[in-house]
């Protein structure tokens, strides 16, 4: 594998897409839950991938000075993890397992079928924009491999001849349960008299 180059001398309008005041307040409230601002770093990301699709370049240099460190830092931890991506994406990311339990009961396969269906490779996007392409080290699922997410909806047993009724579903990313609030910014307590 080879690194991917990044062009730091690039005009600022060719940086991407910056992060709106509403994000910067929303990665603000996560200051107290930390000892320190550049322990917010994660949440950070995640928070700015949701806003904008992906972290740009710009929404590293944003998140940088909010937390007080080098762009290079947030660069470095971006990178870092498979979850985030430097370049828009999908509106939907499918990630097919690839550990050795999905692996033995066809996770190869579906992930070979799965690239071909969509006519991508990993880290790719379909020309029409709807599906991007990644796999993932284990699912946490190995007694129902071989496994794929589309965004955060998991299905499970996916065999090769179920993916064109997978895909076919226009609801295939949706969860059937409430999502975490984990990144909201937590209520305010109000004091009571």
């Amino acid at each position: 594998m080879s690194w991917r180059v990044v062009d730091r001398t690039k005009a600022p309008e060719d940086l991407g897409p910056g992060l709106s005041e509403a994000v910067k307040a929303k990665i603000r409230t996560f200051f107290d839950r930390y000892p320190t601002k550049r322990a917010a770093m994660l949440p950070a990301l995640h928070i700015a991938q949701d806003a904008i699709g992906y972290v740009s370049l710009q929404a590293m240099h944003d998140i940088a000075e909010l937390l007080e460190v080098s762009p290079a830092a947030v660069l470095d931890v971006a990178t870092f993890y498979t979850h985030f991506w430097m370049h828009p994406k999908g509106d939907k990311v499918i990630v097919v397992c690839r550990s050795l339990s999905c692996e033995l009961v066809g996770g190869k396969t579906l992930l070979q079928h799965v690239k071909e269906k969509l006519g991508i490779d990993e880290h790719e996007t379909t020309p029409d924009g709807k599906y991007s392409l990644m796999t993932e080290e284990c699912l946490a699922q190995c007694d129902h491999g071989p496994c794929m997410l589309i965004n955060e909806k998991l299905h499970k047993c996916v065999r090769p001849e179920d993916l064109d009724r997978i895909l076919a579903d226009p609801d295939n990313d949706k969860l059937d349960i409430p999502r975490s609030d984990l990144f909201d910014a937590p209520p305010e307590k109000v004091e009571q008299s």
